[in-house]
């Protein structure tokens, strides 16, 4: 079974609230920088992608925060697909610290379109690549984060 892409973060003090935690919107970098690290170990980049008239707007993001992450924490980011079809890619991502300990859980739903926000169909190739890690979650990952009601 293929394993999670995963990717390291040192957290920075700039990272950081005076209460000495990463503040809340900061995770949503990571998580882009991982994805992005993701794309770029399969061959590609996001901005290859966007070369050849590929996006992939971000149209979804559900976050559960676990516990704080601190300045210089070594996080890991661990990134895997949740789905891979027609138009839309979601990516699960968990990140965790130094000591193993689960900071975050997210997922995030995507919509591949053209560079003029038209949805198009995922290009094969990237779908191939992507579908290796299709529900390849961590085993403490649990279950995907549910939507609202």
């Amino acid at each position: 079974m293929t394993e999670p892409f995963q990717y390291h973060h040192r957290v920075t003090y700039a990272e950081c609230t005076i209460g000495d935690h990463v503040y809340h919107s900061r995770y949503l970098d990571y998580l882009e920088a991982a994805r992005g690290e993701f794309m770029r170990s399969l061959g590609g980049s996001v901005l290859s992608a966007q070369a050849a008239g590929y996006i992939f707007p971000v149209i979804e993001a559900r976050l559960r925060y676990k516990y704080p992450a601190r300045y210089d924490d070594l996080l890991t980011i661990r990134v895997w697909m949740t789905q891979v079809e027609g138009v839309r890619l979601g990516f699960g991502h968990q990140i965790s610290n130094q000591d193993g300990k689960l900071i975050l859980a997210a997922e995030t739903f995507h919509c591949c379109t053209s560079r003029e926000e038209k949805p198009r169909r995922l290009p094969v190739e990237l779908a191939a690549k992507l579908q290796p890690f299709l529900d390849c979650a961590p085993e403490t990952a649990g279950p995907s984060i549910p939507g609202p009601g």
